[in-house]
């Protein structure tokens, strides 16, 4: 019995003392930066890259605060430089921009299986649906005035898109709510309300939808994943299991995969942030790991906002420290 515990105790040190491996148990999927993607198409990044989609051609759309930050209060002139920037998913080219002399505050993108542009604007109080090119087909919300009923939000953070054109907006940062709109922009329903019970919200930041109309919404502040059905019934929770502040953001993969993005904001001795990982979960919503902005499991001083995975199954981050996009490619590797 004596030589038990000093077999464990020994294989405690040493497996505290050893860097955690990406590679866990069988063979699985790990990333590396895609660093000439990087380099070219942040050539266009020069504020926060607040919303990341994609399109049907696979092409990355990216919407950035073009020369303004965060403030509060917000700024009361519309950013005059294009907002909307859309890349080639494997050059990392600027492909088309547009969106200058529409938006405030750019937060949330979505781009939906029609190729429409949705994106939020937390200081317009608005959501907007756009086309493909940047022609404006909807908008709703009462401008700068917050509220919580059918034709208000308060700050809102995001948008999610189902097959029949249905759509949901996490609102958001004043509301703690989902609301639910028919194809047309009419509004169905609300649930949520503010706590960290099933169905509560602290600060709902990001929303998607998969193919089974299965709904996840990226509770930031509680850092987890909360599931419904389209009805607003709750079905279960993710929990992140790293013990940090936020999961701002969420997005659905290649065969109903499931990504999620964490936020540390606690200071390192050198004064950064301790940063964000991205993660991935297995088929039984189980965490497979937690990759940060160099590829390896080490977090550096970086805040990711969003994501998104194209259809090649590489991960897209919008970096608001680093005022950057990072994408990163899949790369099989197998334990020998």
């Amino acid at each position: 019995m004596r030589m038990f515990y000093i077999l464990l105790i020994s294989l405690v040190i040493q497996s505290h003392n050893e860097p955690r491996s990406l590679t866990v148990n069988t063979a699985k999927t790990n990333y590396v930066l895609d660093t000439a993607w990087v380099q070219t198409a942040n050539k266009y990044i020069v504020s926060q890259p607040t919303g990341i989609g994609i399109d049907k051609s696979n092409h990355i759309f990216v919407f950035q605060r073009t020369g303004r930050h965060w403030t509060e209060p917000f700024p009361d002139s519309l950013i005059s430089q294009n907002t909307i920037f859309e890349f080639d998913s494997q050059t990392g080219k600027l492909v088309n921009s547009w969106g200058a002399n529409v938006f405030l505050m750019p937060h949330g993108l979505t781009v939906d299986k029609n190729n429409n542009v949705w994106v939020t604007d937390v200081a317009l109080q608005q959501i907007f649906k756009f086309s493909h090119e940047g022609k404006l087909l909807m908008k709703l919300g009462t401008a700068t005035v917050a509220g919580d009923d059918a034709t208000h939000f308060n700050l809102p953070t995001d948008v999610a898109v189902g097959d029949d054109g249905t759509f949901y907006v996490s609102d958001g940062y004043g509301n703690s709510r989902v609301a639910k709109f028919s194809s047309s922009g009419k509004f169905i329903k609300s649930w949520g309300k503010y706590g960290n019970k099933p169905g509560e919200f602290i600060i709902p930041h990001g929303i998607a939808i998969d193919n089974k109309n299965i709904i996840y919404v990226a509770d930031r502040q509680n850092n987890r994943i909360q599931l419904f059905d389209t009805s607003g019934r709750f079905l279960k929770e993710l929990k992140n299991n790293e013990e940090v502040e936020q999961v701002p953001s969420v997005a659905i993969g290649l065969n109903n995969s499931l990504f999620a993005i964490d936020y540390d904001p606690r200071k390192k001795p050198d004064s950064t942030v301790n940063g964000s990982t991205f993660f991935e979960f297995d088929k039984s919503q189980h965490i497979i790991s937690h990759i940060g902005a160099s590829g390896s499991y080490d977090r550096t001083s970086c805040w990711f906002h969003d994501i998104a995975v194209d259809k090649n199954g590489n991960i897209y981050v919008g970096d608001i420290i680093g005022l950057r996009v990072l994408k990163f490619k899949p790369a099989k590797t197998h334990l020998k």
